[in-house]
């Protein structure tokens, strides 16, 4: 009698983009967590037992118990999302385990939607809808509901990597000059002639600030209440990263009148919004849309996909996290 060796197994922790599972059932065993809400940790636990592959989003906690609930058979840790924060890269590379991740495919509509985000804070289209919505009595007059132009004025971008490359582009339209910070300066061809900043210097000359860095141990927090205050009196904050700049710290500067408007797009305790965020009428909130369209929420899918399927073949994923470094983060992105 022959015996044939069982598919891998393989567990995809939210649901996905149509298509997507049925390119991974034809090759593993699926294990599907079919809800748009994160895994319980217990059952994470439980459904991870024997695992070749555990393909995560960023509500999933991977950590050493994780990975020692998947046991050795485990070889990828694949998560649905650009950052990996949410990772103990440190406890994948002591058990021999990849990371990869899914950059690019999500770069176009990050950017777009932070664009959108700063369009809804400097024209107040958010108060404005509020308004219509609530029934309340109004009239266009010269001085009514005044919001700030972008046409020429300088923006910064901190964190000049995919999408802030791609919110540096789409600023030529609107005639803005472009200034940015990242740990180490882009080459030329890079820049499309935006100027590299230390970050203090980036945030005082910067009436409209977009940040797109990363979150890591050396950028949580790096806008505090401190580096807000540096910003130009009147300036608009709109953060695509959760984590980097500080909640509170934005609410309070939006409370005292320090800041115009701010707009955030993912929130460091999601699905939580800080309640001194909600009391801003200057804040616009989105809740986490900035690669939610459904072209490329399929792309990260198939991606995400892509990177299973290889470290299970035995190659090399295509969108590998580098292991991490073994010194310390410098201080600023």
């Amino acid at each position: 009698m022959s015996t044939s060796t069982p598919p891998p197994a393989v567990l995809v922790t939210r649901r996905l983009a149509p298509g997507v599972l049925e390119r991974l059932a034809a090759h593993c065993e699926v294990r599907h967590h079919d809800s748009e809400l994160p895994m319980p940790r217990a059952e994470l636990l439980a459904a991870a037992a024997g695992c070749s592959a555990l393909l995560t989003t960023l509500d999933d906690t991977v950590d050493g118990p994780l990975l020692d609930a998947a046991g050795p058979a485990l070889r990828l840790v694949a998560n649905h999302a650009v950052g990996t924060h949410n990772i103990d890269r440190a406890a994948c590379a002591e058990r021999g385990v990849a990371v990869s991740n899914t950059p690019g495919v999500l770069t176009e509509a990050t950017a777009d939607m932070a664009w959108a985000l700063l369009l809804a804070a400097t024209r107040r289209l958010g108060e404005g809808e509020r308004l219509l919505r609530a029934g309340t009595s109004w009239a266009w007059a010269p001085t009514f509901m005044l919001g700030m132009e972008l046409s020429g004025t300088p923006l910064g971008i901190l964190g000049m990597g995919r999408i802030g490359q791609a919110v540096a582009r789409r600023a030529a339209g609107f005639g803005m000059p472009v200034s940015y910070h990242n740990r180490h300066r882009l080459p030329a061809d890079l820049e499309q002639g935006a100027g590299w900043l230390p970050l203090d210097d980036l945030l005082a000359g910067s009436p409209v600030l977009v940040v797109t860095a990363p979150l890591n141990a050396a950028t949580r927090h790096l806008v505090d209440a401190d580096r807000i205050a540096r910003m130009p009196r009147g300036a608009v904050l709109v953060s695509m990263t959760a984590g980097v700049v500080d909640e509170e710290a934005l609410a309070a500067a939006l409370d005292a009148g320090h800041l115009f408007a701010a707009a955030v797009d993912n929130f460091e305790h999601e699905p939580a919004v800080p309640a001194a965020l909600l009391a801003q009428e200057r804040a616009v909130l989105a809740p986490h849309l900035g690669s939610a369209t459904v072209r490329t929420r399929q792309a990260m899918g198939d991606l995400a996909v892509d990177n299973v399927l290889a470290a299970l073949a035995g190659g090399e994923p295509p969108t590998r996290v580098t292991p991490p470094p073994t010194a310390a983060p410098p201080s600023s992105p």
